[in-house]
């Protein structure tokens, strides 16, 4: 069981863990050892609540297959226990930040002083250009 939150959690079952080899610089250790980890997590067929799968799935994570699975890859350490953990941590923090609600937007309007001032400003602009004119000379 991988908790989440408080009120989130979802079974080991849920999320697929394959260790391939890594890529990049190590020599023969990246070579040999199959140290990465290959974290897959199918987020329609998931425990979680439907409104976190849905932001999951509309958020804009390059991460997310069409097909609506989470794939990440863990290759920065050199065990595959430190990947697998981190791995895990990072499937918790895009849970975690689906299962955010987002803040309705008030939309608001300038004050008086706002638009006394940018008034104000066009004003001074315009006094400026009037006097560049040839109407004066």
């Amino acid at each position: 069981m991988i908790r989440i939150n408080d009120g989130l959690s979802i079974a080991d079952d849920e999320i697929q863990l394959s260790a391939i080899r890594a890529q990049g610089a190590g020599g023969q250790n990246v070579n040999k050892v199959a140290s990465a980890i290959h974290l897959r997590f199918d987020i329609a067929g998931s425990s979680l609540p439907e409104a976190v799968k849905q932001r999951m799935i509309r958020s804009q994570d390059q991460r997310i297959t069409a097909e609506g699975v989470l794939v990440i890859k863990a290759q920065n350490h050199r065990t595959q226990e430190k990947n697998r953990n981190e791995a895990i941590t990072r499937l918790q923090q895009a849970i975690l930040a689906a299962a955010q609600v987002p803040k309705k937007r008030v939309p608001t309007r300038p004050g008086r002083a706002a638009r006394e001032k940018r008034l104000d400003s066009k004003k001074k602009r315009a006094d400026l250009k009037k006097l560049r004119s040839r109407s004066y000379e």
